[in-house]
C-alpha cells in the first residue's frame, strides 16, 4: 500500500472545522425504517473473501431496507488510501469505506465520523479487537471503523508436497531450525519451499513484508512492540537485525522463488503446486479450500529459535463512514447492521471469521487457526504494521522487500527505517499512540 504521510497536513486543514456532526439514530425513525438513499461505499478487497463477503452484507442490508441502495465500488489497492484522501479534500467520496485499523484508522481520522452517539456503543463493544479501531484504542473515545472480521496473518501449506519430500505433513515446523531443515529436505526434492509474490491482496508492486515480520518480532511480548513504536526498541538493535538476517537467508539459501520482487502470479503458482508454502491471511482461506481441498492446511512461521508460543489474531479492517457523508443516518444502520447478530452468519459463510463475539465458522482451516490462541495457549499479537507508524510502514515496505530480494543490506534497510522513525515528531513516538 502507499500511504503518503504529506497528505495528511491537506486533509487536516481543509477538514478541520468542516465535519458534520451526527444525525439521528436510525433506531429512532418511526417504525425502524429508513428514508430512500443512494450511498455509495469503497473497498479495495479486489475479488478476495472480504470483497465476497461486502456484497453479500450490502444485499442483505438493501433487503432489509429497500429504499437504501448502496452502491459497492472497487478500487486499486496499491493507492487506496491516496484515493480516499484527495476525494476528502473534494469532499467527493464514498459514504462507507473500507478502513485498516490500529494506527491507520489513527492517521486518517480527519475524514472518519466517530461513530458512538450513531451506533449502540454496548454492539460495538461486543466486537473483537474493537478498541483498535478507536481513538486512543480506548472505545468510550470514539469508534472510528466497525470490524468487518477477525483475520490471521499465517502460511498456507502443500501437504502432498510435503509428504512428497518426506516430512509429516501433520506436523509443522516450530523453530528456525526445524523450518530450515524442512526447506532444505523440500528443495532437494526439487520443490520450491516458499514462493512469494504480489499474493491475493495486491498491496503493491512486490510481496508485502508485515505477515512475515509480524512473526520475526515474536521473541518479544505483544506489549513490548510499543518500543519499536517509542524507539525505545531500535529497528538496528543486533537481536531485531539478527532475525531479519536469518529471514533473508531464506531467499539467499534458494528457498524461495528468485523473482520475489517482481512476480505477480504467487497465489496460481502455489494453487498449482509449484511451491510448497506461501504467506496469506485468512483471506485466502475460501479460494485456497475450493482449489486444493484438504491437501492445503494452514501454519503460523516458525521465526523463532525456541518453539513458537504466538499467533496474529486480530480484527485488521471494518467499514468507516466519512465526516462529510450526506446520508450519515443510512450510513449508521448499515455500520449498526455490520456489528448485529444478523450479519455475522453472512460474514462467516462468505470464508470469513465473524468479529463479533459467540459467533464462529465451519472453516476447517479457520477453525484450525482459531484453536492456537483458544485451545493451546498461544499468545495473540496484532499486526505490527497496524501498531507502528505508517510511514515506518512504508518505509519498511519498501526496503525489507529489497532486502529479502538481495539488492540492499539488511542493515541499511533497517537504518533506513530507524531514521524514518527518528524523523516524526516527538508527539508520535510517545507513549500515547498517534
Amino acid at each position: 500500500m502507499t500511504l503518503i504521510a504529506a497528505g495528511l497536513l491537506i486533509v487536516g486543514a481543509v477538514l478541520q472545522g468542516c465535519a458534520a456532526g451526527p444525525t439521528a439514530s436510525p433506531s429512532s425513525t418511526p417504525g425502524g425504517g429508513l428514508e430512500p438513499a443512494t450511498l455509495t461505499l469503497w473497498h479495495n478487497y479486489g475479488t478476495e473473501a472480504n470483497a465476497v463477503a461486502t456484497e453479500n452484507l450490502v444485499k442483505a442490508f438493501e433487503a432489509k431496507y429497500p429504499g437504501v441502495k448502496i452502491e459497492v465500488v472497487s478500487q486499486p489497492a496499491d493507492n487506496y488510501f491516496d484515493l480516499l484522501q484527495a476525494a476528502a479534500i473534494s469532499r467527493t467520496g464514498p459514504d462507507l469505506a473500507t478502513q485498516w485499523t490500529g494506527l491507520f484508522d489513527l492517521k486518517y481520522q480527519s475524514y472518519l465520523q466517530p461513530l458512538n452517539d450513531l451506533v449502540p456503543l454496548a454492539e460495538l463493544k461486543k466486537l473483537k479487537g474493537i478498541e483498535y479501531s478507536s481513538l486512543n484504542f480506548k472505545p468510550d473515545d470514539g469508534v472510528l471503523v466497525v470490524p468487518l472480521e477477525v483475520q490471521f496473518y499465517n502460511g498456507f501449506y502443500n501437504k502432498d508436497l510435503f509428504t512428497k519430500a518426506g516430512l509429516d505433513p501433520e506436523k509443522f515446523p516450530t523453530t528456525w531450525d526445524e523450518l530450515f531443515a524442512a526447506s532444505k529436505k523440500l528443495k532437494d526434492a526439487g520443490i520450491t519451499p516458499f514462493v512469494y509474490g504480489t499474493g491475493g491482496q495486491a498491496l503493491g508492486g512486490g510481496f508485502y513484508p508485515w505477515y512475515d515480520v509480524s512473526y520475526l518480532m515474536m521473541g518479544i511480548p505483544p506489549a513490548d512492540w510499543k518500543k519499536l513504536y517509542t524507539g525505545e526498541l531500535a529497528w538496528t538493535d543486533p537481536s531485531v537485525k539478527a532475525q531479519f538476517d536469518k529471514w533473508v537467508s531464506l531467499f539467499t539459501q534458494g528457498y524461495t522463488n528468485q523473482d520475489v520482487l517482481t512476480n505477480s502470479t504467487s497465489i496460481a503458482q502455489f494453487e498449482a503446486g509449484e511451491a510448497a508454502m506461501t504467506m496469506e491471511g485468512t483471506w485466502q482461506i475460501a479460494e485456497f479450500q475450493k482449489e486444493l481441498g484438504d491437501k492445503v492446511g494452514v501454519f503460523l512461521p516458525p521465526f523463532v529459535d525456541q518453539p513458537l508460543k504466538g499467533v496474529v489474531e486480530y480484527s485488521g479492517d471494518g467499514f468507516a463512514m466519512t465526516t462529510y457523508s450526506q446520508h450519515k443516518t443510512q450510513a449508521a444502520a448499515f455500520l449498526a447492521f455490520l456489528a448485529s447478530d444478523e450479519a455475522q452468519p453472512i460474514v462467516a459463510a462468505s470464508g470469513l471469521i465473524p468479529a463479533k463475539e459467540g459467533f464462529g465458522t465451519d472453516s476447517r482451516m479457520a477453525k484450525d487457526l482459531l484453536a492456537f490462541a483458544a485451545e493451546k495457549g498461544f499468545t495473540r499479537y496484532p499486526m505490527i504494521d497496524n501498531v507502528i507508524q505508517p510511514e515506518v510502514g512504508d518505509a519498511g515496505t519498501k526496503v525489507l522487500n529489497a532486502a529479502f530480494g538481495g539488492s540492499m543490506s539488511v542493515a541499511d534497510a533497517l537504518k533506513n527505517m530507524q531514521e524514518t522513525l527518528m524523523a516524526l515528531p516527538a508527539d508520535r513516538r510517545g507513549s500515547e499512540y498517534k
